[in-house]
């Protein structure tokens, strides 16, 4: 799978591609390299990459607009590399549509583990999960009888509760900000209530993890949202 898996590489800094280009060919991947927003576009459109690792501070476009075009008309995964570590700019990003959003400098470690698992949530989604059950170590939500069970014990979890579990489990791996997770699970009337958020996600850590304080599962991405970890 790996092996045919196709990766481009939007970024305008040498250095960096060439420290991308070896870090992915050791592991088999196929990279391909950009070094403008609108060659980045042109490769994405004609090559059908299978995953998109993209510089927000380009030599011709902003990184956003790069992930709006792309979201225009293809789901590709797209990761996020980017000096800028403030907040809002991540939050632009990943409410534009980025999967994923990590800052410069960079371990080539923590890179590899985001793309595989936004390679592995892509391949999933494509494949679709046919028993509807979502499974990671002692947590099973069974999405067709909306029963989730903690190391085989049942878990009671009110309506909304739910239904922010399986919004999180519907984009497991990727990084959702809390105007992104407010709109899914409460409607787009509620985008700037983000006290709720931090009292359900509080709610579901107490009934779903064995250390509250400590996650393993709810993960919190300060500033910006929440991601479902599934590694």
């Amino acid at each position: 799978m790996n092996n045919a898996a196709v990766i481009i590489v939007i970024e305008d800094e040498a250095q960096i591609r060439r420290f991308l280009r070896t870090t992915l060919s050791s592991q088999g991947y196929q990279v391909i390299e950009a070094e403008t927003g609108k060659q980045g576009l042109t490769e994405a459109a004609t090559r059908k990459p299978d995953l998109i690792i993209l510089d927000l501070g380009l030599p011709d476009m902003d990184g956003v607009e790069v992930v709006k075009s792309v979201r225009a008309w293809s789901s590709v995964p797209i990761i996020i590399l980017s000096a800028r570590s403030q907040e809002n700019d991540k939050i632009s990003a990943l409410d534009a549509g980025a999967d994923d959003y990590l800052v410069k400098p960079f371990g080539a470690g923590e890179l590899l583990a985001r793309i595989r698992v936004a390679l592995r949530h892509a391949s999933s989604a494509t494949n679709g999960n046919n028993d509807g059950v979502f499974s990671i170590d002692q947590l099973k939500v069974d999405m067709a009888h909306r029963k989730v069970t903690v190391s085989g014990t049942e878990v009671h979890l009110t309506p909304i509760e739910y239904r922010l579990l399986t919004v999180l489990i519907k984009h497991a791996g990727r990084v959702l900000t809390h105007q992104m997770l407010l709109k899914e699970a409460w409607g787009p009337n509620y985008v700037e209530r983000a006290h709720y958020l931090r009292i359900y996600m509080g709610n579901l850590r107490h009934k779903l993890e064995k250390d509250p304080a400590r996650p393993r599962f709810l993960l919190t991405e300060v500033g910006v949202g929440y991601r479902l970890a599934v590694d």
